[in-house]
């Protein structure tokens, strides 16, 4: 089978939404360094924010199947435990095809960012667990993810 975009011509626009989270792991000594924006590069959560959003409206470029999608909102969110960034990324807008792929690659992105900003401190940091949390709108409608 030869690979070809999706036809999406005669879908309808709706509204779309989803949500994507990713996990980066680091040491408590980092995680200091950041939330005391002390990084030798600069404010790591910034600069990890405007590359996820930069990266949500160039997905189309990364993914060779991935329609090129105007998107809405693009808002992207860190948490902290004692041992990790929680990136979560929020994506909208109208249209005839999801942003789910638009919502994991900012994540993606924003997790690589931290992690070239820190790198200089440990190369044991671990991103995991990119992962889509929620998806609204469509013919296929709404999934939430469990647990």
């Amino acid at each position: 089978m030869k690979s070809q975009m999706i036809d999406v011509g005669n879908k309808r626009k709706t509204k779309r939404m989803a949500r994507a989270q990713s996990i980066v792991k680091l040491n408590k000594e980092i995680i200091k360094r950041i939330k005391n924006d002390n990084m030798p590069k600069g404010n790591v959560l910034e600069n990890a924010r405007v590359a996820a959003i930069l990266a949500a409206k160039k997905t189309s470029n990364l993914l060779p199947l991935c329609h090129n999608l105007e998107l809405e909102y693009a808002g992207i969110d860190f948490k902290f435990t004692p041992d990790t960034i929680v990136v979560e990324s929020l994506i909208k807008s109208t249209g005839k095809t999801g942003v789910e792929m638009e919502a994991m690659v900012s994540c993606s992105v924003a997790a690589l960012t931290i992690y070239d900003m820190c790198k200089m401190f440990s190369k044991d940091i671990v991103i995991e667990k990119i992962i889509l949390l929620e998806k609204r709108g469509g013919k296929s409608g709404g999934y939430v993810r469990k647990g």
